[in-house]
């Protein structure tokens, strides 16, 4: 689905269309669970977090101004109800290489031939950083994210947001043993 369609499908969703809303989450859904389990490493609390996200997004989808810019937007939604567990204290701590792998958004033939030896390599390496670090390349390479979407999802400066992803690629690259992943 293109831009304009998208925007198009978020304006209908506007206008109290359900099924429009079905589809948009449906298309969102891997990359909002994604964040949240990459945040909270627990299976439960990220569906939980998902779940009150999505009555959050219909309940304030009117107030949305730029349906171009809805990824972004339901993203700092789940983001903030992540956040809104941590500081309810509601999310459990469990180690993110024991808990099973969740859906991809794509299936592109690269991503399938990463191993599974890989992937629990990079997922160890990702429990290392700090949590500001580990948000920060979460919403850039997990979800796509531009530097300044990433800001204003985390109301950051852009240098910090820089930074943080700079940090933390030279610790993941030290890590798992890559000189210069930059």
């Amino acid at each position: 689905m293109d831009e304009p369609e998208e925007a198009a499908l978020v304006r209908r969703c506007q206008a109290g269309d359900a099924e429009a809303f079905r589809i948009l989450v449906e298309r969102h859904k891997n990359v909002l669970f994604g964040v949240a389990y990459l945040m909270t490493h627990d299976r439960p609390a990220a569906e939980d977090a998902v779940q009150e996200g999505l009555v959050q997004i219909w309940r304030c989808l009117p107030s949305l101004r730029d349906p171009s810019k809805v990824k972004p937007w339901l993203i700092r939604i789940v983001v903030n109800e992540v956040k809104q567990q941590f500081r309810m204290k509601h999310v459990p701590v469990a180690p993110l290489e024991a808990a099973a792998d969740f859906p991809d958004e794509t299936d592109l033939p690269e991503q399938q031939l990463i191993s599974a030896e890989r992937r629990q390599l990079i997922k160890r390496a990702l429990t290392t950083l700090p949590p500001e670090q580990r948000e920060a390349v979460v919403l850039r390479f997990y979800s796509d994210l531009t530097v300044p979407e990433i800001a204003g999802i985390t109301n950051q400066p852009l240098g910090t947001i820089k930074s943080r992803i700079s940090r933390a690629l030279a610790h993941l690259g030290k890590e798992l043993g890559y000189e210069g992943l930059r």
